[in-house]
């Protein structure tokens, strides 16, 4: 009896390390599947249009991607629509972060007259499509005097439907009514109780947000091109847009360096976003 138990070990661990190969090498494909757009979108951004239409395609970089990069600053204001993006993706994101989470705090841990009421009413504004908003909100922010500016865009993207729902749902399983009952005995008011025990509990759930946020702003181009009538206020994807030319003379290779530098900031917000997210997981629970 005990020779066959020893016998199935070594076909169970060999049954294991051969599951677990083959969850590698699938990981390992998907990665290489996920990766391989984006070093398209590189190996593109450093030929010329005729090398990028040339078959066979070219699957190495070029040497042309400074030349690239000098057409794309003579032909767009790169930098300034970039501090256009990043201040309205900014202030979006800080303000539907604030205000989103306050008002998930309430729906999720507080009892007021008509909160079912609402939450319904949110959920119905959360399956409206925007685009259904577009007319009436272009006629609000022209009666305000507001078109034309990034205050346009700012304003009506400071809080969200989503926001509300993902940050209720988060705070109902995250935040404990022992440390809010705990916190209310220390004389703590509805405020403190945010900054002090939520917050520093819903930093995962925060992050996450704040990088769809920030990434929905800063991919946003139907709003931006109908509420920016000033050129000097345009974002950088309206700014991209223009890069495309008429009668086939677009420069693709221009285009996709345009492109490719304006993922850099996301980039950048992602990797910070990910890092808070994988860094409080332990704290917020401990906290």
């Amino acid at each position: 009896m005990a020779f066959l138990q020893g016998t199935r070990r070594p076909k169970a661990i060999r049954g294991t390390r051969k599951r677990g190969i083959a969850l590698h090498v699938s990981l390992i494909l998907g990665v290489l599947l996920s990766a391989f757009p984006f070093y398209w979108a590189v190996t593109m951004s450093t030929h010329t249009s005729s090398e990028i239409f040339s078959y066979p395609p070219k699957l190495l970089p070029g040497t042309h991607f400074l030349e690239n990069v000098r057409s794309l600053f003579d032909n767009i204001d790169f930098f300034g629509s970039m501090f256009n993006s990043v201040l309205v993706a900014g202030s979006v994101t800080f303000l539907v972060l604030f205000f989103d989470s306050l008002a998930a705090f309430v729906f999720a841990k507080f009892q007021f007259p008509g909160k079912n009421v609402l939450f319904a009413l949110l959920m119905v504004i959360f399956m409206v499509p925007a685009q259904l908003a577009a007319i009436p909100q272009f006629v609000i922010m022209a009666k305000l005097g507001w078109i034309g500016s990034m205050t346009a865009l700012i304003v009506p993207a400071a809080a969200n439907a989503f926001g509300i729902f993902w940050m209720r749902q988060y705070m109902k399983s995250a935040i404990h009514d022992e440390l809010l009952d705990a916190s209310r005995i220390d004389g703590a008011n509805f405020l403190r109780q945010y900054w002090h025990v939520a917050l520093p509990v819903v930093r995962p759930g925060l992050a996450f947000l704040g990088i769809f946020t920030f990434m929905g702003q800063w991919n946003d181009y139907a709003w931006p091109l109908i509420a920016l009538t000033n050129p000097n206020n345009v974002t950088l994807q309206v700014a991209l847009s223009q890069l495309n030319g008429t009668h086939g003379t677009t420069d693709y290779g221009m285009v996709m360096t345009g492109a490719l530098l304006a993922l850099v900031p996301l980039l950048i917000v992602f990797a910070v976003g990910a890092k808070q997210i994988i860094g409080d997981l332990g704290k917020g629970a401990i906290r």
